[in-house]
Parts: structure tokens; C-alpha cells; sequence
């Protein structure tokens, strides 16, 4: 998905990635804006608990996905 995102990002669209790639950027894209309009007091993105996992220096946080960061900070 990293892969995905930076290429598109390169390219400035997604219109050239294959549509299961688009389908997978828009349900990801979707889930944050979801969280982000429910609010919260704990942060949901991959950034903030990796943020926060580097503060606490979690060993192999930059090979962890957000929900697995989630998970070993008790953010879930």
C-alpha cells in the first residue's frame, strides 16, 4: 500500500494504478476521514501512533501497519 501511495503520490494521480490499488486508497482514505469526523481524544492515524511509538521506543515500530501500533500501545 506504501508502494501505491508514494508512486501516486510521484505522479500526482491515481487514474494510472490499478483498480484494485484505487479501491484500497479510497476504502484507507475513507476509514481516516471516518475516524477523523468521529473525533476522539486518542490519535488514529499511522503518523500519530507512530509518533507516539517512537517516544516510547517500541522495537520494530517502522515495520508495524496502524493497527498493529494500535495494538501494542493499547490505543485499541
Amino acid at each position: 500500500m506504501k508502494k501505491a501511495q508514494k508512486t501516486a503520490a510521484d505522479q500526482k494521480t491515481i487514474a494510472h494504478l490499478p483498480a484494485g490499488t484505487r479501491t484500497a486508497l479510497g476504502k484507507q482514505g475513507a476509514a481516516v476521514a471516518q475516524r477523523k469526523r468521529t473525533g476522539g481524544a486518542s490519535p488514529k492515524t499511522w503518523a500519530e501512533l507512530y509518533e507516539i511509538a517512537r517516544q516510547r521506543d517500541l522495537p520494530g515500530r517502522s515495520k508495524m501497519g496502524r493497527d498493529e501500533l494500535a495494538r501494542k500501545l493499547g490505543e485499541k
